[in-house]
């Protein structure tokens, strides 16, 4: 009987919904939760691994089992290290991204607070206020937004437009106010575009795909040392234990940085904060 398209629709969203409450689960975890968690599970799976080979082991089916080669150990565990390096490199690239955008915003509205002090007065104090104001802000909703990756570029960065707008406004006396007028626009404009970079970085992560195929090259690796080792339980266990312990610390590595801005590891608004002192020196 065909399935309504309606009710295919609701299982994707439930099955959607509940890995990604999974996900904001584990990446949310204390570092030292989540180290057991990880390494919990990934020994669950081996010793499973384990109990399963061990009683099939028996009679002829022994001689199957050793039968297969060794030397399928070493391109298994060479594919498994290619796709800790591939998904590594996405994090790695992520939250160097992340990172540098912080950094960029935080030094274009330092610059914006330095160069206020060209417009002595209202202008200067006006723009060192809307400066603190966006940090603030920044800080307290779109920092916890990005943590759940639901932060977004619709909604207009109030602060920084109404200093861009005063930026623009300014009516300059002299030479050296016109040229601190262009910097302090082109500042303004270099802090916008670092907040567009670190909100879309922020929905980024490693998809379902690619942990898949992680775990289940790691799932197929450790079932063949397995049946390599099948004729003796105790070379089997200290092996399945050591590729394991490397699997459960790179899931482990992966999964404490795959968000940039979630979970104990994660960027912080702290280079933002240093600059409020600044802003508000003249308040």
């Amino acid at each position: 009987m065909p399935t309504a398209p309606g009710g295919a629709k609701f299982r994707e969203g439930l099955v959607s919904n509940w890995r990604g409450h999974m996900n904001d689960w584990l990446h949310n975890l204390p570092i030292f939760w989540m180290v057991a968690v990880v390494f919990a599970l990934t020994y669950l799976v081996t010793f499973a691994i384990f109990a399963i080979v061990s009683a099939l082991a028996v009679g002829e089916r022994v001689k199957s089992f050793k039968a297969v080669s060794p030397g399928i150990l070493s391109p298994l565990g060479v594919l498994f290290g290619l796709f800790v390096a591939f998904t590594a490199a996405q994090v790695w690239g992520d939250n160097e991204r992340a990172t540098a955008a912080v950094d960029r915003e935080a030094s274009a509205l330092r610059a914006v607070t330095i160069l206020a002090a060209s417009f002595p007065g209202d202008t200067e104090m006006q723009l060192r206020g809307l400066v603190r104001s966006h940090i603030e802000q920044a800080a307290a909703q779109e920092w916890p937004m990005m943590a759940e990756a639901s932060a977004n570029l619709t909604a207009v960065p109030r602060f920084l437009a109404e200093a861009l707008n005063v930026a623009l406004k300014i009516a300059p006396e002299g030479q050296g106010q016109m040229t601190a007028q262009r910097e302090l626009v082109t500042a303004l404009q270099s802090a916008l575009d670092a907040r567009r970079q670190r909100i879309i970085v922020s929905h980024s992560q490693v998809n379902f795909v690619k942990w898949l195929c992680l775990v289940i090259q790691a799932v197929a690796a450790l079932t063949a040392i397995a049946f390599v080792q099948s004729d003796n339980r105790l070379a089997s266990a200290i092996s399945l234990g050591l590729f394991s312990t490397g699997v459960a610390a790179s899931i482990l590595l992966i999964a404490a940085h795959d968000r940039p801005f979630t979970g104990a590891l994660s960027i912080t608004p702290a280079a933002l904060m240093q600059v409020m002192p600044e802003a508000s020196g003249s308040n």
